[in-house]
């Protein structure tokens, strides 16, 4: 590795230790409807989203409520205490596409329709307001 890419990788690693984040990989469901139940929480202080989520209709929504616990987790793990009512707040939630499972479906005079059967990948970001704040 060049002396460039390792200041820049290591700048990055440092920044990395002050963020508080989840991922899931491969999840089953199309991005498209995991972005929609995103779109619910984005902004929203934790645990009003974590309400939103358990009560939503959405089959996407326990996927990504379980995804924001784990990143509340990590969250207290690394600054070794609770999190606090209206302290936390979902900071940025993205969703990427996946790997694609290729299907073929018969169709009519012995023709054959594919299906892709997508999936996705949610990273989610938690941080206090006052860590926001102090940054602006």
């Amino acid at each position: 590795m060049g002396a460039r890419k390792k200041i820049s990788a290591d700048r990055r690693k440092e920044a990395r230790k002050t963020m508080y984040f989840a991922k899931m990989n491969n999840v089953p469901t199309s991005p498209r409807k995991m972005r929609y139940v995103a779109d619910m929480i984005r902004g929203m202080e934790v645990n009003k989203a974590l309400g939103v989520l358990k009560f939503s209709s959405k089959e996407a929504a326990q996927r990504v409520e379980k995804l924001l616990r784990s990143a509340i987790a990590n969250w207290e793990q690394k600054n070794e205490r609770k999190a606090e009512t209206g302290e936390l707040y979902v900071t940025k939630i993205f969703v990427d596409g996946g790997a694609m499972l290729k299907r073929m479906r018969p169709a009519p005079q012995g023709r054959a329709y594919r299906i892709r059967k997508r999936s996705n990948h949610v990273t989610l970001f938690v941080d206090s307001k006052n860590t926001n704040e102090d940054q602006n």
